[in-house]
């Protein structure tokens, strides 16, 4: 119970940081390297399922990927560029935080749910995957929507 009291803690106070992060980034321009990198720096933390407490089911895999990419769905629909002069921004939307802070919701919902069927080690695992499995198609959308307003403005 403790260990999920913390890890719970911990994802808020990380959602706190990713949301002042993404909010403060928005000031600046956007280019491919600060789409594309964010998805090959996380892919890093495949390394925890070297170790056996960390590895998955196919059938956990398959969730975590299918809620995932539902939820990357979401933040595909809210994120938007805007061109200011030359160059090219986030558009400011004043329901990121708000999804941000729901998806974080409904993942510790389902922590709590999960969390006496399966052991920490899995649950750490699944989570991870779903995280990655939600930047990477929410990043390849912000990657051909950047190349696609970026082409228009050469034209």
């Amino acid at each position: 119970m403790a260990y999920l009291i913390f890890s719970i803690v911990v994802a808020f106070l990380m959602g706190a940081v990713v949301i002042v992060i993404r909010m403060k980034a928005q000031k600046f321009p956007v280019n491919e390297k600060k789409i594309i990198l964010p998805p090959f720096f996380m892919a890093t933390g495949a390394l925890m399922y070297i170790i056996p407490y960390f590895r998955l089911t196919g059938m956990e895999m398959l969730e975590s990927l299918i809620l995932g990419v539902l939820f990357s769905t979401v933040l595909i629909w809210t994120s938007r560029f805007e061109v200011k002069g030359s160059e090219i921004y986030m558009k400011r939307s004043k329901a990121f935080p708000v999804i941000l802070i729901s998806l974080l919701i409904i993942r510790t919902v389902i922590k709590i749910f999960i969390s006496n069927e399966i052991d920490p080690g899995e649950i750490a695992g699944m989570f991870f995957l779903l995280a990655f499995c939600m930047i990477v198609p929410w990043r390849l959308a912000m990657f051909y929507k950047y190349k696609k307003l970026k082409k228009s403005l050469v034209k």
